[in-house]
C-alpha cells in the first residue's frame, strides 16, 4: 500500500482562496456572527439581519433569522423578501448564493459552495447555489455548489441537492430523486 500517495495538506493550495475582502474584514465578521447572528441567546432577527447587512448581505424586507445560523462570508448572500432561514441553517459560502423571494431553508440545513471533489491536489472549487422564489427546502438537507432549486421546488428532509432542481417538484433522498409536485393544477373541491 505504500505505493499509493498521500497529499501532504500543509502544501495544498486554497487556504484562503474565498476571502475576497481583507483578513481584518473576515476576523471581524467571525467574532460579530459569533455575538449576533450564531449566538443561541440573541432572540431578535431583525439584530441579525441589521448586522449580516452591515457586513454586505443583501436582505429583503420581512426576512425572518432563526438564532443558530451561521454565514461564512455575508457579502456573498442575497435573500429575498420575506424568506425564513430557520435554526440552525449553515451558509457556508465560499462563493455566492441566491435565495428568493419567499423561501424557506428550514433547521439545520447545510448549504456549501466549496468542494475539493476531483482535484487531487486538495484544490478549492466553488460555485454558487441559486434557490428561485417560493421554494422550501425542509430541515437537515445539504445543498452543494452548482445547484439551481427551481421556483416552488420541496426537498424532503435528508436530501442531498446538487444541479437543477426543476420548478415545482418535490425531490427527496440522497439522489434527490423527483418524487412528486409540490403544486397541482386541479382546485381543492
Amino acid at each position: 500500500m505504500s505505493d499509493i500517495p498521500v497529499i501532504d495538506l500543509s502544501n495544498a493550495p486554497g487556504e484562503r482562496a474565498a476571502w475576497d475582502q481583507p483578513s481584518w474584514k473576515v476576523y471581524l465578521w467571525a467574532i460579530c456572527e459569533l455575538l449576533f447572528v450564531t449566538n443561541p441567546w440573541q432572540i431578535s432577527s431583525g439584530l441579525r439581519v441589521r448586522v449580516l447587512r452591515a457586513f454586505g448581505a443583501q436582505i429583503g424586507e420581512g426576512v425572518i433569522f432563526r438564532p443558530r445560523t451561521r454565514v461564512k462570508f455575508p457579502w456573498k448572500l442575497r435573500v429575498g423578501d420575506r424568506s425564513w432561514i430557520g435554526e440552525g441553517v449553515w451558509f457556508h459560502n465560499q462563493d455566492h448564493i441566491y435565495v428568493g423571494h419567499d423561501v424557506v431553508i428550514s433547521q439545520e440545513t447545510f448549504l456549501t459552495t466549496g468542494s475539493h471533489a476531483h482535484r487531487r491536489d486538495m484544490a478549492l472549487i466553488t460555485r454558487p447555489i441559486h434557490i428561485e422564489e417560493g421554494a422550501w427546502i425542509t430541515s437537515r438537507c445539504v445543498v452543494l455548489g452548482g445547484t439551481r432549486m427551481g421556483r416552488s421546488a420541496l426537498a424532503r428532509p435528508l436530501t442531498v441537492i446538487s444541479g437543477n432542481v426543476p420548478a415545482n417538484a418535490v425531490i427527496a433522498d440522497a439522489t434527490a430523486s423527483v418524487v412528486g409536485a409540490r403544486f397541482t393544477s386541479e382546485v381543492p373541491a
